[in-house]
């Protein structure tokens, strides 16, 4: 099967598009024929060097985002079924032809999704609905602020928090306005216009996925109590000078909260949006797309019709 991996850490160079043995399943394991792949900053900072700080050894199979049909079981595998589509993140290994994932961390993709925009959910949607509700504590009546609200993350948390009933406010180019007012924004904040802590006042949640001075501003929109949640920045004693919590989220496998979400998607409250989608030989270009920044949703691998 057609696989990538990198054997180095280094630029898009070091990035291969190989054949490999096809993986199997073993217990409690399915052998997961993907249809499609998100295209994740993750991915291209393993490649240039986390993976190593992450403690991940070479050879690595790049991509963690998917969507397909469950092709073989491994043992005690009860709760899905071959030919069943499904959806979800894996550690390694997404941008193949073939993957194994354990079945615990699946579950069926959205009815009334095809595999593309299915593939553009799980990462996006648990780094927020865990960044906002899990460990922020986001509920009902809340203000949130959403720091890049027409990336692939920000975008689905726009969605997430409109469900339950929040009120926010978001942060983008204002070539992004009409995007983003699109999800459910109530306000919109134009960050090339005015530093976004001159608009943004007595919010309860932050939610960055920026990071850098960025992160750091964020914490005068926040009223004391309130919550500044991050994926990307590493949090420092400022919060306590604010009297605000802060943390930063580290995205997990959860097949109950991804079937929340197929529930939020089938009810039509929830819809990825789609930047750009290319072939699996392409993995460079896409790469390349992802560490340019400055895509309106998300970069999709298609690896199978």
């Amino acid at each position: 099967m057609k696989a990538v991996i990198i054997n180095e850490y280094g630029s898009n160079e070091v990035v291969r598009y190989i054949d490999v043995d096809r993986p199997e399943p073993k217990v409690g394991e399915v052998l997961i024929k993907i249809a499609a792949a998100g295209v994740n900053p993750i991915d291209w900072k393993i490649r240039s060097g986390m993976g190593q700080r992450l403690g991940m050894s070479l050879p690595i199979h790049l991509g963690g985002e998917i969507s397909g049909t469950v092709e073989a079981l491994g043992k005690d595998v009860h709760d899905l079924a071959v030919g069943e589509t499904i959806y979800g993140i894996i550690p390694v290994g997404a941008f193949a032809e073939y993957a194994v994932a354990k079945a615990s961390d699946m579950t069926r993709k959205p009815a009334n999704l095809d595999f593309i925009h299915a593939a553009a959910i799980p990462l996006g949607g648990l780094t927020a609905w865990q960044a906002m509700i899990d460990i922020a504590g986001l509920v009902s009546g809340q203000r949130l602020l959403i720091t890049s609200a027409s990336g692939g993350v920000g975008s689905l948390a726009v969605q997430i928090a409109k469900a339950k009933g929040v009120h926010v406010s978001a942060i983008a180019s204002g070539r992004n306005e009409e995007f983003v007012r699109s999800l459910g924004a109530d306000e919109f904040i134009d960050y090339t216009i005015q530093p976004f802590e001159q608009v943004a006042r007595d919010m309860d949640v932050v939610f960055d996925t920026v990071g850098g001075d960025t992160f750091e501003r964020a914490f005068q929109t926040v009223k004391k109590g309130g919550f500044v949640v991050t994926s990307v920045a590493f949090p420092t004693d400022e919060a306590q000078r604010y009297g605000v919590g802060v943390a930063r989220v580290y995205c997990k496998p959860d097949a109950g909260e991804l079937a929340f979400m197929r529930a939020l998607v089938e009810d039509g409250k929830l819809t990825a949006h789609i930047a750009r989608v290319l072939p699996l030989a392409q993995v460079r270009e896409a790469l390349a797309l992802s560490e340019a920044g400055h895509t309106r949703g998300k970069i999709v691998l298609e690896i199978a019709a």
